[in-house]
């Protein structure tokens, strides 16, 4: 066999096994109504150090089993340039999907005329669209069609990023109660990260890989066996292991950045020398080095009294504290950064942004109150957050964590990975303790600086103002928690259905139930196996779950068994759509090229984009995301349209679970979860009646 039938014949083999790629993206559906462009910029070169400090701090933890996180003998990067290259699906299979898509959401009517809309654009002016889109992909073989327009996207929206456009991930409780002390877990937390970044940063940090067969792939073996291949083909490599390395691009951004308020289109920032951490607490701003001059990471002790020093501080809460205008509009924003810069403060805003990642301490205890946990996570009192940081790591009084991001950058796959390798060391090698002290050598005030702004009458105005528009925000988003205890995904999959497709079902049987309707539903999936890919949208709602929904719902009900076979139909084709969505075989990326292809032309709008149908299709009331892992409690954004609902889900050990968001006036969230439940117990009922005779004499068993 030839080398280059070889390969053909593995990258096939990907393409095949994608269909099990997990979805770990959290991206949010925001529509295809941006036109944008792609940006990025980098800071003014950060001061090596901020305070003056003692070297032998250093010294003694500059051994690499405290300054790394891993080692891997695979650079982090190695698998980046062969990975494959995102494809262009063909317009004909776009426009198929399109329609079959728009079936259980619109009437027949409408259907009829979007019908003739699609095929005079699929032989017309789509054609020439397509055709300009995919000679422009062949001109930029470096990235893919999507990464430039979708980044774009991001940043020319100037809606605020708090509950627009910011999620949050919550961690789990560190398994040893007396270390969720907040203090202990923020310094544990602290370096567990520090140790990721120089990882990162060293190219030590081991490639990210969707492992099919882990035993076999997430092995040294296979990293020596990789090391044969050239980083032009080793992906290729990995294929013969069933291994898929993903995009890694995104983790440029993932420390040491920020998104810049600009006026008409934002940008981000990444500073990666960076050596220093910002803290927030009581609307105050701190920073201290968290690396040495020669880049080592402090010890434990030193980071420990920094921290120690910020929690005791007492001066009172600002009057006008800066942070709250991250929450504002961004033209809004980019205007009184301008003021801030002219009034002297231009050194602080440049120490916030190059900031390895901020930390807010929170002054609140939450417990195990879920409402307010999230609440706190997603968009928290107004003056102690900077939402344009790529992400915050927030700590409540009692230790619980969580981080909220900012999208421009980047998707899940950067952000869980991150999320779920700081937990993971954070639990295993703790290097704060309960009964630490801070050491008598140490004076924390000689390393941690508060930083103070200069403030003039408009600049105060402007904050009061983003004070007010923030409370406003704010007051009009409604939290509800649904947990449901009688299944869980081992429960689901025994009965040979996608745990996914059932919850995405419950979905619209909720929906169903409240409004008698079936109505537009994003699913994120990552494309992350493409080089620079983000997101397709996974279409959830489908004639087999309107089918289904209505079944569940008629007065004549069918038998369990058929019933059951609808929720069969129901989770083939979700099956076959992820599958789809994964290899970049969906039609809304696709659709979004064309139609930034046709704004850039500036020619006349094409009428399938202007058509109600299309908008209809993209005014998305159920927008939802899931994330599942060891290290994942939940986590939440904000609904994407005023009368929809933000679904955030999650599958853990003894149940399943969602967080909704609603706006008050709008949609009765509490109802949701309602009708959610009583779905799900249908489903059940109708899945625990008609198990096979091993799963009865199982359960008799146990």
């Amino acid at each position: 066999m030839s080398a280059a039938l070889l390969l053909l014949v593995i990258r096939k083999e990907c393409y095949r096994k994608l269909s099990s790629f997990h979805r770990i993206s959290y991206h949010r559906s925001l529509g295809n109504n941006f036109n944008v462009t792609s940006t990025a910029a980098g800071l003014q070169q950060a001061p090596s150090s901020l305070v003056v400090y003692c070297r032998h701090l250093s010294s003694k933890h500059a051994n690499d089993s405290y300054q790394y996180l891993e080692k891997c003998s695979l650079p982090t990067m190695y698998f980046q340039a062969s990975l494959p290259r995102l494809p262009i699906p063909e317009l004909e299979k776009t426009c198929e999907r399109y329609l079959t898509a728009l079936k259980p959401i619109i009437s027949q009517d409408q259907m009829k005329k979007t019908e003739e809309i699609v095929n005079r654009f699929r032989s017309g002016e789509g054609k020439v669209l397509h055709d300009e889109l995919v000679a422009l992909d062949k001109q930029h073989r470096y990235t893919s069609y999507i990464s430039g327009p979708w980044f774009e996207m991001y940043l020319k929206s100037r809606l605020p990023l708090v509950i627009n456009f910011n999620p949050f991930m919550a961690f789990k409780d560190d398994p040893k109660h007396e270390y969720n002390h907040q203090l202990v877990r923020a310094t544990n937390m602290l370096v567990s990260s520090l140790r990721f970044f120089k990882s990162l940063k060293e190219n030590l940090l081991k490639p990210e890989v969707f492992h099919l067969n882990p035993t076999k792939s997430d092995t040294e073996k296979f990293l020596k066996f990789i090391r044969w291949f050239p980083k032009s083909v080793a992906c290729y490599g990995a294929y013969w292991y069933k291994a898929f390395p993903l995009d890694m691009s995104q983790f440029d951004n993932l420390l040491c950045s920020t998104r810049i308020p600009r006026h008409g289109q934002d940008e981000i920032q990444a500073e990666q020398t960076s050596k220093h951490m910002a803290v927030l607490r009581k609307g105050h701003i701190y920073v201290f080095d968290a690396l040495d001059q020669d880049g080592n990471i402090f010890p434990p002790s030193h980071l420990y009294s920094c921290l120690a020093y910020i929690l005791t501080d007492n001066h009172p809460v600002p009057t006008h504290p800066v942070g709250v205008l991250t929450t504002e509009n961004r033209d809004q924003w980019a205007t009184v950064r301008e003021m801030l810069k002219d009034a002297g403060n231009k050194e602080q805003l440049r120490l916030i942004d190059s900031a390895i990642y901020v930390m807010v301490f929170e002054d609140e205890t939450v417990g195990e109150d879920h409402i307010k946990a999230a609440s706190t996570m997603l968009h928290g009192p107004f003056g102690n957050r900077w939402f344009d940081k790529s992400f915050q790591l927030i700590i409540t009084k009692d230790g619980k964590a969580a981080l909220n991001f900012e999208h421009a950058w980047g998707d899940g796959v950067a952000v869980l990975r991150f999320f779920n390798e700081v937990y993971k060391d954070s639990i295993e090698n703790h290097h704060i303790h309960p009964n630490s002290t801070i050491p008598s050598d140490i004076d924390p005030s000689q390393f941690v600086r508060r930083l103070e702004f200069s403030m003039n009458e408009p600049i105060k105005t402007a904050i009061h103002k983003a004070q007010d528009n923030y409370e406003k925000l704010t007051s009009t988003v409604r939290l509800h928690v649904m947990q449901y205890e009688r299944m869980n995904r081992d429960f689901i999959k025994k009965q040979r259905l996608s745990p996914d497709a059932i919850m995405q079902l419950a979905f619209q049987m909720a929906y169903y139930k409240q409004y008698g309707k079936t109505v537009a539903t994003y699913e994120s999936c990552s494309t992350s196996a493409f080089k620079h890919g983000r997101t397709e949208t996974l279409r959830p709602a489908t004639m087999a779950t309107k089918k289904c929904t209505e079944a569940f719902n008629s007065r004549c009900k069918p038998t369990p068994l058929e019933l059951r076979s609808l929720l069969m139909e129901c989770s083939k084709l979700h099956n076959k759509l992820t599958k789809e969505a994964a290899m970049g075989q969906g039609f809304d990326r696709h659709m979004f090229g064309l139609k930034h292809m046709a704004l850039k032309k500036g020619t006349l709008f094409p009428e399938i984009f202007q058509d109600e149908a299309y908008i209809a299709a993209n005014h998305f009331i159920l927008s939802t995301s899931t994330l599942s892992g060891p290290a994942f409690q939940g986590g939440g954004f904000g609904a994407v349209v005023p009368n929809g609902y933000g679904l955030a889900y999650g599958f853990f050990e003894n149940m399943l679970g969602c967080l909704v968001s609603s706006y008050d006036g709008f949609c009765d969230g509490k109802q949701f979860v309602e009708c959610m439940e009583s779905g799900l117990n249908e489903i059940h009922d109708v899945l625990y009646s008609t198990r096979s005779e091993l799963d009865r004499d199982e359960d008799k068993r146990s």
